[in-house]
Parts: structure tokens; sequence; C-alpha cells
């Protein structure tokens, strides 16, 4: 992929979703693919354009004009200016019915951000399982195709393709992309932010087969995060603590790869390559979210992030502060993954044999046992508790459940290293 590909293909990750979403804003959800065949010829414009033309000095203005372009040239035509302009009237809110259509106003950035906003809480429709949420917000907000939805969560493409099928035909039946009533907001928040949370999960800690991080899928999460920051109604104490969790989990995020692209466990990271703003910002969010009652997963995980950011090495890190953390998100979320969390910071703390028995008492062992961390972390304990060849059976497990090349090398490396 050469330098203009690469940058059409980053651009459609960020400004597809926020042109879809103020187009469909006006056009109505019925005309959702409409409004994605506008912003699919824009960046196909541009794709032919800037090889021959160069790179514009404003890449994202450039395509959002020849997008506005587009929406003109749909209204001049004479089979469809009646028609389109009909829709651009009835789908408008109502403090737009009755004022002539303004392809500037709609390309504002409030207007823009606006459309982003509702498109997000349109996505997590009640009638749509979270799994199919988070494949439409994938797809719509930030630019994936099915085949990468379907990469990312090891599922078939023609079960994506179902998936956000079903998700567009809910959408087309709403007609209009959701009002931000104080209602609808509050029946929709927890979804959105659970499919925020996963799209940033799936940047940071994914199964890519290319790339060991998707840094700019974590920074699309932290843009809609922010977003949702700037409506009265979704600043909340659980959506700060999502602000904050996404910002110390990203300040980690230049340390992570080393120079060829393979992962960096935390305990091998350079600290002094952590993003010291990203950190001083998660904790100024952080410290927002408590200012209401409620305490939800995220203001916990964002704490125990809060933790290991402010440790200045693995072994100089809180341990007990994170297992007592662990055990507040337990009772706010059990899972099998939280408790082995848990059971790797027992072990961290008070030593090897006691995570070895921590790892023993964990159950839902049809989950861990698919889980290549639960087996590295059997193998790290047994290395330390002396085992070498224990060890390294279970780094070979978990290099078998390895869910991309640059984990099979983190595994492979951990097996040679039993000798």
């Amino acid at each position: 992929m050469d330098h203009v590909d690469l940058l059409v293909d980053n651009l459609f990750r960020h400004e597809s979703g926020r042109l879809v979403s103020a187009i469909a804003r006006r056009l109505g959800t019925k005309n959702l693919a409409l409004a994605e065949d506008v912003v699919q010829d824009a960046l196909c414009r541009a794709l032919e354009v800037w090889k021959f033309r160069g790179i514009p000095d404003n890449p994202a203005a450039w395509i959002m004009a020849v997008a506005k372009n587009r929406v003109l040239d749909l209204l001049r035509r004479d089979r469809t200016r009646e028609a389109l302009s009909h829709l651009f009237i009835e789908n408008g809110s109502p403090d737009e019915v009755a004022q002539p259509f303004d392809i500037d106003a709609l390309f504002h950035p409030s207007a823009v951000q606006d459309g982003q906003l509702r498109m997000m809480f349109s996505c997590c429709h009640a009638k749509l399982p979270e799994e199919a949420q988070v494949a439409l917000m994938l797809h719509i907000l930030c630019g994936f195709s099915t085949a990468e939805i379907a990469a990312a969560f090891f599922s078939g493409i023609s079960a994506i393709e179902k998936r956000v099928l079903r998700g567009k035909k809910i959408l087309a039946e709403a007609k209009q992309l959701l009002d931000l009533r104080e209602t609808d907001v509050a029946e929709r928040l927890t979804s959105v932010q659970r499919a925020l949370y996963l799209v940033f999960s799936e940047g940071y800690h994914g199964a890519n087969p290319v790339f060991a991080v998707r840094q700019e899928l974590c920074h699309e999460a932290m843009y809609l995060v922010g977003l949702l920051l700037e409506h009265p109604l979704g600043r909340c104490g659980s959506t700060y603590g999502l602000a904050a969790l996404m910002c110390l989990n990203a300040a980690r995020m230049p340390a992570r790869e080393d120079a060829s692209g393979n992962f960096v466990p935390l305990k091998l990271q350079d600290r002094n390559r952590w993003d010291r703003e990203l950190i001083l910002k998660g904790h100024a969010f952080l410290g927002q979210s408590a200012q209401g009652w409620e305490l939800s997963e995220y203001q916990v995980e964002a704490a125990i992030a809060s933790v290991h950011a402010c440790a200045a090495s693995v072994e100089s890190t809180d341990w007990l502060a994170i297992i007592a953390l662990y055990d507040h998100l337990l009772e706010l979320r059990p899972s099998a993954i939280v408790a082995l969390n848990r059971a790797i910071a027992i072990g961290r703390h008070a030593g090897a044999q006691q995570g070895l028995a921590s790892l023993s008492e964990l159950r839902d062992r049809e989950i861990l046992n698919s889980y290549p961390f639960y087996w590295a972390a059997l193998g790290e304990f047994e290395l330390q508790a002396g085992q070498p060849a224990t060890a390294r059976v279970h780094f070979a497990k978990a290099e078998d459940l390895a869910r991309n090349a640059f984990e099979r090398q983190h595994y492979a490396r951990r097996v040679a290293a039993c000798g």
C-alpha cells in the first residue's frame, strides 16, 4: 500500500463516519445506502486525483468539499431534485423543516458532530444484540468493511454481513436518526458506552493479523467518547470513567510495540515512552468521574490503569490496591477474564506459588482453556517457581491459541526462554 493509499485508508476510517452520519441526519436512515454511496464516491475521487496532483494541504476538507458537491449534483438532477429536496425537508429536525435546504449548514462542524452522536445512539437499538450494535458502529462510524469486522471478532464474513444488514434494516425502519431526548439517551447510554469500550478494546487488545495495536481505532473510539462528553446527557461519571480508561491505556501505546511492530508486554515496556500528557488527561477524567454517586466498571478499570500509570516498574506497582480494585470489578462485572487478572495480580504481589494457587481456583474452565493469556500466566508463574519444563508446555499451549502472528512470536520467545 503506497503513501496515498494509506492516507486515504486512514481518512476513510475517520471521515466516512462523520460524513455518512451528517448526510443521513438530513436524508433519513432509510436512505443510508445513498449517504454511503456519496461518501464512497468522494473517497474514490480522492484516490484518483491525489495520485496525479499530490495530496492537498487539508485532505479532510478536500473530501468534505467533494462530498458536498456530490450532494449538490444529486439535487440538480431533474429526476432526483424534487424527491431529494423533499427528503431533506421531510427528514429534517423540527427546527429545520420550515427552512430551505442549506448545503453549508449540512456540513457545518456542529451538524456533523450532531449527526455522529445521533448515529451512535441509533446504532445501539434495543432490537439489536450487543455484537450487532458493535458491528454496525464499526461499519458506519469507523469505516470497517464486513471482512475486517469478521477478522476482528473471529467470525465468518457472511455472519457479519447479516448482522450489519439486520442493523441497517432496523435503522431504515426508524426512518430518522434518533433524537437525543432524555429518555432515549437514558435507555441507550449504557449500550453506547459498551460499544465504544469494545471498539477501543479491539484496537488495543485485538486480534488483527497485520498490526499488534490498531492505534487509529483506539483514537477513533476516544474521539467518539469525547463527543459523548460534549452532550449534557452523556456527561456523567461512567462516561468520564470510560474516557479516563481510554486515555490511561492509550498512554502506553508508544511502548507496546518495538521497532519491528512486535508486541511488548507490560513488564518489558520502556515507561519513559508512555505519553505523560495522556496520563494527566486520564487522571483528570478519573477525578471528574468521582463527582456523582454512581460507580461503573469503567471507573474501576480506569483506577486500575491509573495505578499502573503511577508505578515506576512492575515490581514497584501497588498490587494490593489492584487486587482490591479487581474485587470491586468482580462485583460489578463478574467474568472469567476479570477473575484471571485478579489471580495474576495476587501472584505479582505474593509470589509465583500463590499465583499458581489462585489460578488453580478459577472457574469457567471452558472459557479459560481457550484463552491464550491464561496459559501464558501459568507459564510465567511456573517459570518463576523454577519449573521450566512445565512452563514450556504452558507457553506452547498459549502459542497454539495465539490470535495473531505477534502473539505467536511473543509466546514462541517465551517457549525458547524455558531452555
